[in-house]
């Protein structure tokens, strides 16, 4: 796979039936194993390894609904509360971050209205603060740790 620009961390790995499959200790379960999942579980490792996210607050393939379609955002980070803060966007590194990525997440958030969207291909990652009352947004230089969505 992919070298990202992520730390490295280990994963199970393992092929059944010619396929690759990694284990998500998340969803504790082998999901297969493709380059959009590959850029996921490193960079939930990453928000809960380094950013210190609570790993029982991150939901991994968070279900929605919009206009009566089914969505899955690729991790939603919650409070002790149940209330969503983050949504993550995951793309395979070949895949390049454009408008139409960011207009997938902003989809997703008419449901969540977290104040913070990340987007990411593993190479480069891309995190926006959201002001509600004044209907703008700011691009951040770093990932916010948790404490910072918490405060």
């Amino acid at each position: 796979m992919t070298q990202l620009n992520l730390p490295s961390y280990e994963f199970r790995i393992t092929r059944r039936d010619g396929k690759s499959l990694i284990f998500d200790a998340f969803r504790r379960r082998w999901v297969k194993l493709n380059p959009e999942e590959w850029v996921r579980q490193h960079f939930v490792r990453y928000l809960v390894e380094v950013k210190q996210y609570p790993a029982n607050l991150v939901a991994i393939e968070h279900s929605l609904q919009i206009n009566r379609q089914d969505f899955r955002a690729d991790a939603v980070v919650f409070s002790t509360s149940g209330q969503p803060l983050l949504v993550l966007e995951c793309k395979a590194p070949e895949v390049k971050i454009t408008q139409k990525v960011f207009d997938q997440i902003v989809r997703y958030n008419f449901q969540f209205q977290v104040d913070f969207l990340i987007v990411t291909n593993g190479l480069s990652h891309f995190c926006c603060k959201i002001d509600k009352p004044n209907l703008t947004y700011e691009f951040l230089q770093e990932i916010p740790g948790y404490d910072v969505l918490i405060s």
